[in-house]
């Protein structure tokens, strides 16, 4: 198997933030926060313009492997990190217990989940209406979700100005995208790998300001090796119980071969790009953002490394 090209820029990154911080300061020259702001906004327009309102609405039909995906997504993986939160002993323990939630309540990833998917021959048309309607409900599910948990006093957590934001940067560059599908659509489709190449370089960016931040406040002090093994252990068990338990609800759904493979591929990823954008919107300049991505970044490679396993056995 290769190694993903994208995590290893997302460690590349990471290095670079640890050893130039001070571009990605509240102080810096560099207007990190409005270029990734833009991003974000276009990031979601071109999502407009690709998504198939035909295939979305095809999709719907097959309402049992549809209900599976999202309530993977949306509800298993919260309420098992839910289970944990009883053990919480510090403020350490608290910030890492934050990251797993806010890692639990993202939506699904889209690109990965159907390429997974088509080399593992399942249901392609599923994984994309499901891919697609997750990242839809997210932008309302997730927030709604961290509002339970994230402390007012640490961060600008206002419910008024989360929805404009995520109004403003998501939503309505994405129902612009639809509305210029037919001029534009095709053209977006076909320069899809140049797009992903941008998403990407958005992620990246927002990343690093996060990275920077936090090397910059000394707030990965309290993270040591050990710490970071056994977050990347906490990855594995999550990811593995989440894919056990989607194959054991396909299989009483009695839902056919293709569709047990979309169910598992779809409902057990999380989208890094919706977890950076959330991040930024959800928690703002907070000291301790980078170590809510580390989950998620964990998780990124874990899910893309272990599926791409999978898929490759499963198209022999």
């Amino acid at each position: 198997m290769k190694i993903d090209k994208f995590v290893l820029c997302i460690i590349g990154i990471i290095i670079l933030a640890y050893f130039f911080p001070q571009w990605g300061i509240e102080n810096s020259e560099i207007p990190i926060d409005t270029i990734s702001a833009i991003g974000i906004s276009l990031i979601f327009f071109f999502y407009g313009l690709k998504l198939n309102p035909t295939q979305i609405k095809a999709g719907l039909k097959n309402w049992k492997l549809h209900l599976l995906v999202q309530g993977s997504t949306f509800l298993m993986f919260p309420l098992l990190i839910l289970l944990l939160r009883p053990l919480i002993q510090n403020e350490t323990q608290d910030t890492i217990w934050l990251a797993f939630f806010f890692l639990a309540a993202l939506p699904s990833t889209v690109s990965s989940s159907v390429v997974m998917v088509a080399m593992a021959k399942g249901n392609i048309p599923a994984a994309i209406f499901n891919a697609s309607i997750s990242g839809i409900i997210g932008i309302v599910l997730t927030p709604l979700w961290m509002g339970l948990f994230v402390d007012p006093t640490q961060t600008d957590f206002d419910f008024t100005e989360i929805y404009i934001k995520l109004i403003v940067q998501i939503i309505l560059p994405v129902i612009f995208g639809l509305f210029l599908q037919r001029y534009l659509g095709d053209f977006a489709r076909k320069h899809s790998s140049k797009l992903t190449l941008f998403d990407k370089s958005i992620i990246l960016l927002i990343i690093y300001k996060s990275f920077a931040a936090s090397f910059d406040n000394d707030i990965f002090s309290v993270v040591s090796l050990v710490d970071l093994l056994l977050l990347f252990i906490g990855v594995l068990v999550l990811f593995t119980i989440v894919y056990s338990l989607t194959g054991v609800f396909a299989r009483k759904l009695h839902l056919n071969k293709e569709d047990r493979i979309t169910a598992q591929f779809c409902g057990t990823k999380k989208s890094l790009v919706h977890g950076t954008v959330f991040s930024k919107i959800l928690f703002g300049n907070m000291a301790t953002l980078g170590i809510i991505l580390l989950p998620l970044m964990l998780f990124h490679a874990t899910q893309i490394l272990i599926i791409s396993v999978i898929a490759s056995r499963k198209s022999n």
